[in-house]
């Protein structure tokens, strides 16, 4: 795939990162180790699991990491010291990146992304990885609640390019649809890159520019043979629009142009009754081959509701819930221990809304699979160095201490990948194909319950015993400090 990042994005950071650093550096902090862990609090708009996405963006930004002669002029003229300056001319990341994979159901609490470097160039980056994780996890959230809603045999093409914020959005729903299992794109651009041929047919505007409905149809057809699908609502789509349709396709066969890839797309109105209607009535023109594809604001629930109501089609276009989906992720980046001379020393926000009190250290994230279903039964979080038990493992909730639950025959599976060391890339960026494939793969191993469009069951995101009880001696050390 072409290069996702047109530009240089080392200097799209807040002012508040720098001025920070500028201070670390000068009070000889330079060479502190963080570790700082990427994570959400809350899966947007009430689902059951967040599709990890944006790793690939994030590879390329570190890889280009480095202030211009440009940015540091502009940086002068803000007022930072000389020896800050200077500092940034030789700016590279130099750290450990450890991520889960493109494609993979996430959690609540638990963390995405870890960065361990430097001090300054752990809060440097903090700004652009979350702007890329957080917008990239939405669309494929978006994206892949949209799969799970329709049956297996429907495609879904993402139309969503120009609902999105902005082109960068733009590209990104479109990619990231694709990853989490949409058939294709209408985003030229997006599929340039992706080196694919966009999906597309007619707006209404194709319609009305002609003298009327058939014209327009029959013009069409002329040109795109291979793709004859008709955009039927523009006036009134079982007295008009089928009708002209079928008019059309008969219109081809008649001038001996092949039939065998031509459909209707409804965009208004009931889109259940008008795709029975319309089955019946291409079927009774003896148009059986004849694809329907609906579109219009279409989300999961939407979606849901039509397979309900018996609606007939074959596809879907979705736009809006892919490129702007509702929810907003608000994925934060918090320090979890500093490390000095291979000492690591475990940091702790703590606050009175327990969702808020961050877990705590340098730590491993393993998946529990049930040995014999395949299914995950629970994320679970340990201290770095920790031994932890595979055959027998209790395990706790870190929001609630008494709940806790004994696992047995499993199969443990680290989520973190290392992406970086010692600001190397080490890591093999999957095809969007592949991912594809993992994607489907690990959304596979989830219960059904967890997937379900309303009221989920909540997914076990917790600690070893020994990792709970470690974060609640912190939290009872720190709330001594602080009275």
């Amino acid at each position: 795939m072409n290069n996702r990042n047109p530009r240089n994005y080392t200097i799209l950071t807040d002012d508040y990162e720098l001025k920070m650093s500028g201070a670390y550096l000068e009070n000889n902090k330079e060479k502190t180790d963080a570790v700082f862990d990427v994570f959400f609090r809350r899966v947007p708009n009430y689902g059951g699991y967040v599709v990890m996405a944006g790793l690939d963006k994030i590879i390329d930004y570190i890889k280009n990491l480095k202030f211009t002669d440009e940015d540091i002029e502009y940086l002068k003229n803000c007022g930072y010291s000389d020896i800050f300056l200077k500092y940034l001319k030789n700016f590279k990341f130099t750290g450990d990146i450890y991520a889960i994979p493109d494609g993979t159901p996430v959690f609540p609490n638990e963390p995405l992304l870890t960065v361990v470097s430097p001090i300054i160039e752990s809060q440097i980056i903090e700004t652009a990885l979350l702007s890329m994780i957080n917008g990239s996890t939405e669309h494929a959230t978006g994206a892949r609640r949209i799969m799970e809603a329709v049956p297996n045999n429907v495609k879904v093409m993402e139309f969503g390019a120009r609902r999105a914020d902005g082109l960068e959005a733009a590209i990104d729903s479109s990619i990231y649809a694709l990853m989490a299992g949409c058939h294709g794109t209408s985003n030229v651009m997006a599929a340039k890159m992706l080196n694919m041929n966009a999906l597309g047919t007619m707006a209404h505007s194709f319609v009305e520019t002609f003298d009327n409905e058939f014209e327009a149809f029959k013009a069409f057809a002329k040109v795109y043979p291979e793709n004859t699908i008709l955009l039927v609502d523009t006036y009134d789509t079982l007295r008009s629009g089928i009708p002209n349709a079928i008019k059309t396709f008969n219109w081809m066969k008649t001038n001996g142009i092949n039939t065998n890839h031509i459909g209707i797309r409804i965009d208004s109105g009931d889109l259940a009754y008008l795709s029975k209607k319309a089955r019946e009535m291409l079927d009774a023109a003896g148009y059986k081959n004849a694809t329907i594809c609906l579109s219009n604001g279409l989300d999961d629930k939407k979606i849901e509701s039509l397979v309900k109501e018996g609606a007939i089609f074959d596809s879907l276009g979705v736009g809006d819930n892919i490129s702007k989906p509702n929810g907003r992720m608000g994925a934060v980046y918090k320090e979890v221990a500093t490390i000095n001379n291979g000492i690591i020393t475990p940091k702790i926000k703590v606050s009175d809304d327990v969702f808020k009190t961050v877990n705590p250290n340098f730590k491993n994230l393993y998946r529990a699979y049930d040995k014999n279903t395949g299914y995950a039964l629970a994320d679970i979080m340990c201290n770095k160095n920790e031994k932890i038990n595979k055959d027998n493992l209790t395990i706790v909730s870190l929001n609630n201490y008494i709940s806790e639950k004994t696992l047995n025959d499993f199969e443990l599976v680290k989520l973190q990948k290392p992406i970086f060391l010692k600001g190397k890339l080490v890591y093999n960026e999957p095809s969007l194909k592949e991912k594809r494939e993992y994607c489907e793969k690990q959304m596979a191993t989830l219960y059904p319950e967890v997937k379900r469009i309303n009221n989920p069951h909540q997914y076990y995101v917790d600690g070893t015993l020994e990792y709970a009880n470690f974060k609640k001696d912190m939290i009872n050390k720190v709330r001594k400090i602080g009275a």
